[in-house]
């Protein structure tokens, strides 16, 4: 019992005689830099017999790593509601062009990290990650305590603040290769929903701190997580694992790399991301500041409409990262396309019921009415938790095509059961962080979009009319590609993907 061996020197030793017996350089090595040597998910005696407690261990603190991720992602939205002209001369489009900035750079480092994960070692990137982030933390809260300076600085720390972004991809693509595929849907799920609750908690923290110390001191937000930026990296360091089986040498990247950008399903599954993630980041960043407008063409204060944003603003996008934990789980038990089919459709739903409030309200004349703020506020909570039930399903959709691929790629070559299962794992893996990357883009167009449109119309119907159309062509994709078509068939592999196995076998690739 190979994977036995492996829990009882990894995690106790207790076995002196067994220890003993396989005290050879690998296992030395483990012990030492918590490096495991072999892993097989899919092994269920070995899974019940405790392996199962090394991939949790391995999960926890892969969420603890998103988690302060997006917090520090999504750190700025939180803080231009605190961040008056008056004091530090930003205008609201400023303000847009610091959220947009942010999410830019998450959506360009997310695939660049997951491939550091494969080449460097799930641990070794995680401790890496998490460390630099204290630079954009220290670095905005010295700038929020000398304000009148000009925007650039401030554009600097929200670019860094976007290497939060790029954790997810990295963590994700971690967690996709310690659980076996059957899962793969709920352990992904997991990673994704709880480490997206760090939107919400960041905004939860400020809000906190603007109540027990006033709104003069954003900076304190900085503080706090350069603190929780510590813990979580000797967390990180003691407790996370590097598996050498899933490593890859650099040089064998290319390969890998051409196979999942060759294959036609990595490109409509990150258009479904886009529609999803893109949905959930986006909003995340503008919901507040879309309330705050929303509450001063109401009539209040400016200085009232940002404490009563920061109020509800953490609503939408705690719920979403609550649903995407279910949306895993559904889509393990009703399959991942047709769950995405159905969020697509009701997204289109709601983003018309929005298009509709707001053509009403422009025929208003006066102060936005109440009803208008309850119908724009309940339309928008529904948008978050539909894109994180969809930022689930789609999730579950990538292992399991490419699953799919591999077993047919086996049935035509020489490839063994186990280095099939290599092949859609380092595939999947890197597919995982394309799709995350390009899917953060929509976050980026949809802070595009709504600040374009209120700087022409000072509403943001004309930004629906948009979201509206693009829900609907991706349901009218997803029904079409994945859920019309018999569930045995599967398109041509690409070239690529059959020299990749056509190689000296796909254990030359992660470079024993």
């Amino acid at each position: 019992m190979e994977q036995q061996m492996l829990l009882q020197r990894e995690e106790s030793l207790s076995n002196s005689g067994q220890a003993q017996h396989n005290s050879d350089t690998s296992a030395t090595r483990r012990s030492n830099s918590r490096d495991i040597s072999h892993w097989d998910a899919e092994d269920v005696a070995a899974w019940e017999a405790g392996n199962k407690v090394i991939a949790r261990r391995n999960l926890f603190w892969s969420v603890v790593t998103v988690h302060l991720g997006y917090s520090v992602w999504t750190l700025w939205p939180v803080l231009v509601l605190f961040m008056p002209q008056s004091v530090y001369g930003f205008s609201a489009g400023d303000k847009f062009m610091l959220d947009t900035v942010a999410t830019l750079v998450g959506a360009c480092t997310r695939l660049p990290y997951s491939l550091a994960t494969t080449i460097f070692g799930g641990r070794n990137w995680a401790i890496f990650s998490v460390t630099a982030l204290l630079v954009p933390t220290i670095g905005t809260l010295v700038l929020l305590t000398h304000p009148g300076l000009p925007l650039w600085p401030y554009l600097v720390c929200a670019a860094l603040t976007g290497l939060g972004g790029g954790n997810f991809a990295a963590s994700m693509s971690n967690a996709n290769a310690f659980y076996p595929h059957r899962l793969k849907g709920s352990a992904l799920g997991i990673a994704g929903g709880i480490g997206n609750l760090g939107v919400p908690t960041i905004q939860l923290v400020g809000l906190l701190i603007i109540a027990v110390f006033g709104d003069g001191k954003p900076y304190l937000v900085c503080g706090l997580y350069a603190v929780l930026l510590v813990g979580g990296a000797i967390g990180v360091t003691l407790f996370m694992n590097n598996v050498q089986q899933h490593r890859v040498k650099a040089c064998r990247l290319r390969p890998i790399i051409s196979a999942v950008v060759s294959n036609r399903d990595t490109w409509l599954l990150s258009l479904l991301y886009l529609g999803t993630f893109g949905s959930f980041i986006g909003f995340s960043f503008a919901f507040g500041q879309v309330l705050q407008t929303n509450f001063v063409a109401a009539g209040q204060s400016a200085a009232q409409a940002a404490v009563h944003a920061a109020e509800l603003a953490f609503l939408g996008p705690l719920l979403a990262a609550l649903a995407r934990v279910y949306g895993g789980r559904l889509a393990d038990r009703l399959g991942g396309s047709r769950l995405t089919l159905a969020v697509f459709v009701a997204m289109a739903l709601v983003a018309g019921l929005l298009i509709g409030a707001g053509s009403l309200e422009d025929r208003h004349a006066g102060p936005t009415r109440g009803a208008s703020m309850a119908g724009y506020f309940v339309c928008f909570i529904a948008l978050f938790v539909l894109s994180g039930l969809g930022n689930g399903s789609v999730y579950k959709m990538i292992p399991t095509i490419f699953e799919a691929c591999s077993r047919e790629l086996h049935l035509g070559s020489d490839l063994s059961e186990s280095e099939r299962r290599d092949w859609s794992r380092l595939i999947s893996g890197v597919a995982i962080g394309l799709v995350a990357s390009l899917g953060a883009f929509g976050g980026v167009g949809i802070n595009l979009a709504l600040r374009e449109s209120y700087v022409a119309t000072g509403a943001a119907t004309d930004a629906f009319w948009i979201f509206m159309v693009f829900y609907a062509g991706a349901a009218a994709l997803t029904w079409k590609v994945y859920v019309r078509r018999p569930v045995g068939y599967l398109p041509a592999l690409p070239p690529a993907a059959v020299e990749l196995v056509a190689q000296p076998a796909v254990v030359e690739l992660v470079g024993r």
